[in-house]
């Protein structure tokens, strides 16, 4: 199907498109590498008059070291996340999840901020990003603001991004030494997550000293497994060490029920990939 009409913006400077956002009316979308927004277009889900595609921005691409932190530009595409030193090297989980992103050519121009603003809870990196504590940096006429990733994400497709603002980059706390998994379960090759989990696991010789996990799909938005974090600290990281923790990753959580499968199936699945998330990223 072919999308209706609308008016295209391609700025080149956060300045610009933050002049043509709020020049461009109510009904406007803005684009990054497009993964998610062109097909909604294609159906017809969506018809907004003007579409600001923020592709030639090139200030909003890259990864460099802040100190405590790494920051990731917010135009970064899946597959440099992928492969930058920085992020293997500070925050391998998010290099991990960007791994599982559906395939080659849609990691080579669908892009980190892009997919976290998007929302969707069965997105892969809004998990990843929620485990690492990240930091997102919010632009507007009225200047910067940062915004936790606990607080980023409000609800099914909605964030904390304001109508008459754009994601600018996102910080990244170093995790350096962490091991990290994302364990991701499907039925097809390339499908969106049934459940998937991201953890990334601090260890002191055999014994897990701090554990982060994030799973995807189990909720309207991501979400963090705390109870099974609290358990995990000073366990042993082995299968029965870690089998007691894991079987508390469903807790206060909200799965949906669709044709993969009802809310029960999804909680159980959450265990079963925690358990084997955390020993993957602990190394066991």
């Amino acid at each position: 199907m072919i999308p209706a009409q609308f008016d295209y913006l391609a700025p080149t400077s956060v300045e610009e498109a933050l002049s043509a956002l709020a020049s461009a009316g109510d009904d406007v979308k803005l684009m990054a590498g497009g993964q998610s927004l062109l097909p909604v277009l294609r159906m017809r889900l969506n018809a907004p008059d003007v579409v600001i595609d923020l592709g030639r921005i090139d200030g909003l691409r890259g990864v460099r070291d802040d100190g405590d932190a790494i920051v990731i530009g917010a135009l970064t595409t899946h597959s440099d996340v992928v492969t930058d030193a920085l992020v293997k090297e500070h925050a391998l989980l998010l290099s991990k999840a960007a791994a599982e992103v559906a395939d080659n050519q849609i990691r080579h121009r669908g892009t980190f901020g892009g997919s976290c603003a998007h929302a969707d809870p069965a997105g892969d990196m809004g998990p990843a990003a929620l485990a690492l504590d990240a930091q997102f940096v919010i632009a507007g006429s009225g200047g910067t603001r940062t915004v936790a990733a606990q607080d980023f994400f409000v609800d099914l497709f909605e964030t904390a991004i304001g109508e008459d603002e754009i994601l600018t980059e996102v910080r990244i706390p170093k995790h350096t030494g962490w091991g990290a998994h994302y364990e991701k379960f499907v039925r097809v090759q390339h499908q969106w997550p049934i459940v998937a989990v991201a953890a990334t696991v601090k260890a002191d010789g055999s014994t897990i000293s701090e554990a982060k996990v994030g799973l995807t799909n189990m909720g309207s938005t991501p979400l963090r497994a705390s109870a099974t974090e609290a358990a995990l600290a000073g366990v042993s990281a082995t299968e029965d060490g870690v089998r007691a923790a894991a079987d508390q990753a469903a807790d206060g959580t909200n799965p949906p029920s669709d044709l993969n499968g009802d809310a029960d199936y999804r909680r159980h699945l959450a265990t079963v990939l925690t358990r084997r998330a955390v020993l993957e990223a602990a190394g066991s």
